[in-house]
């Protein structure tokens, strides 16, 4: 059956379904609100355009789901403290530094359902505003008092950026592997995920296999997000979520779903991801035969697959926590990960 077909006909299936997003905001309200207002706080500038910029993208309707982890893990092991809500605003600003970053690499139309900033501002100012981020992001890291947390974080900063430099230097490049790919996605992506959830675990003193649990849990999560932005990026519930359709492949990009497919390819397929991925020499009708062929293959279902198999080791590796709401709401963040390519 044609994978898109299997994924539009999924919709009724999960429309009635409770957001388990929404479920884990309200559970963490007021925690969200106090990370909120430090964020609100901590983009003051005498510089007018710096607030300005960063409010247009971080006040754009993001879930906030990288913080909301960072806050939830506290909650479940039940520490309750200030430095949970500043390590939280910490990942907010560089998630927001990495987005105005990318947005300039990519040249992407779309942010969340507006123009990207740097289309407002241009290239330069997006830059810029996104390594302010990056400083205010450490200087609450350091306000945290966790050396440790400090180390965990910085890392997936520095992390996220060879990420970003191994996809870019990617681009175009149809000899791409899955297991190059999933390098890469861990990285730009899962990398950050994984460090929000444990340097919860470090500021709550927990032993070293609950640290390791944690990471776990976002470092799997974040790998199923990300393969569900993939599988969005050819349709589905995309212009819903705001995110533009079918970027990745007129930036000749692989991700996971071509990845698939160029291993089977051959002959007039074969030529085709030659001529519109590497060469990035499109016409009118290439995205819809892109569609076609990833259909042909099962691709995009199989990329769902691989994230539904991502989600459910996410689930799975908090079970070494004592059940407690906040428990649940987190496993329950991995199944609306998936959801929402329906």
């Amino acid at each position: 059956m044609d994978s898109t077909v299997r994924v539009d006909t999924a919709a009724a299936r999960v429309a009635s379904a409770p957001n388990a997003a929404e479920r884990l905001a309200s559970l963490a309200y007021n925690d969200m609100r106090r990370v909120d207002a430090l964020i609100l706080e901590r983009l003051d500038s005498h510089v007018e355009l710096i607030p300005e910029l960063a409010r247009y993208l971080i006040e754009a309707g993001g879930k906030r789901v990288r913080p909301m982890i960072t806050v939830a893990a506290a909650n479940m092991l039940g520490h309750r403290d200030a430095a949970p809500i500043r390590l939280a605003a910490a990942v907010e600003f560089i998630h927001t530094a990495t987005l105005l970053h990318d947005d300039v690499v990519d040249e992407s139309g779309m942010r969340r359902g507006k123009i990207a900033a740097n289309l407002v501002w241009g290239n330069a100012s997006s830059v810029l505003v996104g390594d302010f981020l990056f400083a205010r992001s450490f200087s609450l890291m350091v306000e945290a008092g966790s050396m440790k947390a400090l180390g965990v974080l910085s890392a997936a900063a520095s992390t996220i950026a060879e990420g970003e430099v191994r996809q870019l230097s990617a681009v175009k490049d149809i000899g791409m592997t899955v297991e190059t790919y999933m390098q890469i996605i861990d990285a730009k992506t899962a990398a950050l995920f994984a460090a929000a959830a444990r340097v919860s675990g470090i500021v709550a003193g927990r032993p070293a296999a609950e640290e390791a649990a944690l990471e776990a849990y976002g470092r799997e999560l974040g790998l199923a997000f990300q393969l569900v932005d993939d599988a969005l990026d050819y349709g589905g519930a995309a212009a819903k979520l705001g995110k533009s359709v079918g970027d990745d492949f007129r930036e000749g990009k692989v991700t996971l779903p071509v990845a698939l497919c160029l291993q089977e390819a051959q002959g007039e397929e074969a030529s085709f991801w030659r001529r519109t991925i590497a060469e990035t020499r499109q016409s009118d009708g290439d995205f819809e035969q892109a569609l076609a062929y990833l259909g042909r293959h099962g691709a995009l279902e199989a990329t769902l697959d691989q994230a539904r198999s991502h989600a459910r080791r996410a689930r799975e590796a908090l079970a070494v926590f004592p059940a407690n709401e906040w428990r649940t709401a987190l496993e329950d963040l991995a199944d609306f990960v998936v959801d929402r390519a329906y």
